[in-house]
């Protein structure tokens, strides 16, 4: 009544409309001010759902943590590479009449494609590693102006 949100004078059914309609207000968000706890409850809700997504999407085999996708990755590079290297010795056992300069123009070309895949695998984890910790930041900047806020 103080707040001017109940009426002053009125019969217990106007008191009682007034005041379960206020609490309707506040449970929807849309009082005056919306409780702490109506806030805490917002932020867990939306943080059960972020989980329930992400266990969705590792039961579908659409997610994996990036440690784990880094590493597959540097096994496959390693394996592609340590074939690569291979690549001189048995060309010099399958085709020993093959003339030096093509023996080198095919070594260069193979070193340059095992050079880029290294190269290239390199920069998409790090570039996935930057855009990771730079997700984690804004959502902790987003967090602490919100937290600011109330």
């Amino acid at each position: 009544m103080a707040d001017r949100r109940l009426p002053q004078n009125g019969t217990w059914l106007e008191l009682i409309r007034a005041y379960v309609g206020q609490l309707r207000k506040t449970a929807a968000g849309r009082g005056e001010e919306v409780s702490e706890l109506a806030r805490q409850k917002t932020l867990l809700i939306k943080a059960q759902t972020e989980a329930q997504d992400l266990k969705n999407a590792v039961a579908r085999g659409e997610y994996a943590p990036i440690g784990i996708l880094a590493d597959v990755l540097a096994l496959a590079s390693s394996a592609i590479v340590d074939r690569l290297d291979q690549l001189e010795g048995q060309l010099r056992k399958a085709c020993p009449d093959l003339p030096e300069e093509a023996r080198m123009v095919i070594l260069r070309v193979i070193a340059d494609a095992r050079n880029e895949w290294i190269r290239s695998t390199s920069k998409l984890v790090a570039d996935s590693l930057d855009r990771m910790a730079q997700s984690e930041a804004d959502e902790a900047d987003a967090l602490d102006i919100s937290e600011g806020a109330a």
